[in-house]
């Protein structure tokens, strides 16, 4: 690693401290940083991944005892909150994860004002929107995690279907990360062939992978708790291709400032990601059926942000 990079995950409970393990399997950070109150238990968490640097590479993990030790992060990954809890929504959070974020973000960043802000916690289109608005920071430096993992479910769930790899089936699920979300069926595509013109693929295959798509995180939650490996492997993914300029595309969660017609919001929708964080937003051409459905997400989301 010839550039020093550093990245701080803020808040490690269970999705935040496997993002930070994520990262540091990975060995192409130079310093991952942990940030949370219970600082005993993140003590024990440090010695327990630096124990196996032996194994693997050289990457340093320390812990921040204040937000001044968060200066010069490239990323910071915002990963503090209560979890989504059997039964509950996504949008059942709003209000206690909000408090937190206002109490927290703004001094990290009088610290490390230049990083990139990735949001992990939920509802994560509504807290990724209120800090954009209350830190004042430039758009283009502060995302959502977004709808990244349920496009990575709907692939996984059309790939059972098709037999073939979900790195080769094309096709988002976009709006809100949570109920209102939706697929873009219009522009799905396997290795350039649309969805729709498969042989045996119909509308109601399609539609069941979305349906379990959007089950899946109450499954996983109601088995274990809570969902964290994959979305670990998101942060990942989104981390590194702002450290590493990779121009990746991934719909991930952005405030709007009229792209496909909406303004004061933020929902997932394609962008590119570099060393600037977001530096393109991708406009489909969506069906008049899946601009309906993102105009009901939008709908759904201002709810929530009205003060």
């Amino acid at each position: 690693m010839s550039n020093k990079t550093k990245v701080s995950v803020v808040g490690c409970g269970r999705v935040g401290i496997t993002a930070a393990y994520t990262l540091f399997l990975k060995n192409t950070v130079n310093e991952i940083v942990l940030y949370d109150r219970n600082k005993e238990k993140i003590a024990a968490e440090r010695l327990d991944f630096i124990h196996s640097l032996s194994f693997l590479g050289t990457t340093q993990v320390n812990i921040a005892e204040t937000p001044s030790d968060l200066k010069d992060s490239d990323v910071i990954v915002y990963a503090t909150g209560a979890a989504q809890n059997p039964g509950e929504t996504r949008l059942d959070l709003v209000k206690k994860n909000s408090q937190l974020l206002e109490d927290t973000l703004p001094e990290i960043l009088k610290h490390s004002p230049n990083s990139t802000v990735l949001i992990v916690t939920n509802p994560v289109d509504v807290l990724t929107y209120k800090a954009y608005k209350f830190l004042n920071i430039k758009r283009n430096k502060i995302f959502g995690s977004g709808t990244t993992l349920d496009t990575a479910r709907f692939r996984y769930y059309l790939s059972e279907y098709l037999k073939v790899s979900p790195i080769n089936i094309h096709g988002y699920i976009l709006g809100e990360h949570g109920d209102s979300s939706f697929p873009t069926i219009s522009m799905a595509n396997v290795g350039g062939e649309p969805i729709g013109q498969i042989k045996g693929v119909t509308d109601e295959i399609v539609m069941d992978a979305y349906n379990k798509t959007r089950k899946a995180a109450y499954e996983i939650i109601a088995g274990m708790g809570a969902t964290y490996y994959s979305i670990a492997v998101v942060v990942d993914q989104l981390v590194q291709a702002c450290l590493n300029d990779t121009k990746r595309i991934y719909p991930v969660s952005v405030p709007l400032e009229g792209e496909y017609g909406f303004h004061d919001v933020s929902l997932s929708v394609p962008c590119v990601l570099g060393k600037d964080g977001i530096e393109k937003i991708i406009e489909l051409d969506l069906s008049s059926l899946e601009k309906e459905l993102m105009k009901k997400s939008v709908e759904v989301l201002k709810k929530y942000l009205i003060t």
